[in-house]
């Protein structure tokens, strides 16, 4: 059956978070959907594992890489945008472990001229550590019991895993949260992804998927929050490749986006 959502996910150096998110992957109760993983240069222990762990996914997976010169996440999520044989993707990064009903809430609020806003519940280092395979498979590491008994603090936030049902709607609704692009959690139409050109190419970490969203924004897309809807665990990382200029960068080109309203980059994947 050809597939009808392509799932993105953006990976650099982290074989084990990527294990457990392709395992959670492998839990979901909406199937019709393959996996691109848009790899920014990892080294030969990411391809042993894809290699290792595809007999056991019911998914397909194309492993889209390039040589590691440095952060060029924009570039390589261009190549996976292209890669994809999808009308509808979802974009999420290769640290957050979907809960098993994660593409099924992105199918299902899917609607022509929007894309979907969601959000991620952060997991302190050691408990992200701990899960392990029996865990994501059994639906374990998604209750907050269990989370905090293993290393996670009791915080309001926690009640993120806890809503189901109608709640998740009342809660979208109302948070303060802003319903923007979302690079961890975020789906939306190709063709209005392609309209704008991608991912501008001169960005590097910090506010590159805002600015692709604002792009779609700025060319008519609405968008809608589903933060309380399609949840993940985001599994804590250093982030050791962050340098200031890369911010300070990012930060031009965004305020040159808003304040032309801009809707196409002329750095993106056409460069003609």
């Amino acid at each position: 059956m050809e597939k009808n959502i392509s799932v993105i996910i953006s990976t650099y150096n982290s074989p084990e978070w990527l294990q457990k998110v392709l395992w959670g992957y492998n839990t979901q109760t909406y199937r019709n959907f393959e996996v691109i993983i848009a790899d920014d240069g990892s080294s030969q222990e990411t391809f042993d594992l894809i290699e290792s762990i595809k007999g056991e996914l019911f998914y397909p997976v194309n492993h889209i890489w390039h040589e590691d010169i440095g952060f060029r996440k924009t570039i390589i999520l261009n190549k996976a945008l292209l890669a994809a044989s999808a009308e509808y993707i979802i974009m999420t990064d290769g640290d957050c472990v979907p809960r098993e009903d994660f593409v099924e809430k992105h199918f299902l609020f899917a609607e022509e001229g929007y894309f979907l806003s969601g959000g991620y519940h952060k997991l302190p280092s050691l408990t992200s550590q701990i899960i392990k395979k029996e865990d994501i498979y059994s639906g374990k590491s998604f209750k907050v019991s269990w989370l905090i008994d293993n290393e996670m603090n009791k915080s309001p936030k926690n009640i993120k895993l806890k809503i189901r049902g109608l709640l998740h709607f009342m809660f979208n609704k109302f948070t303060p949260t802003n319903s923007s692009w979302n690079g961890h959690n975020a789906s939306g139409w190709k063709k209005d992804m392609l309209a704008v050109n991608g991912f501008d190419e001169r960005m590097q970490y910090g506010g590159e998927d805002r600015e692709f969203g604002e792009r779609m924004t700025n060319n008519g897309i609405l968008s809608k929050q589903i933060r309380y809807s399609a949840i993940c665990l985001h599994l804590d990382h250093p982030r050791g490749y962050v340098k200031p200029e890369m911010i300070e960068n990012n930060q031009r080109i965004r305020h040159e986006t808003k304040l032309l309203k801009k809707k196409w980059s002329d750095f993106g994947i056409n460069k003609n």
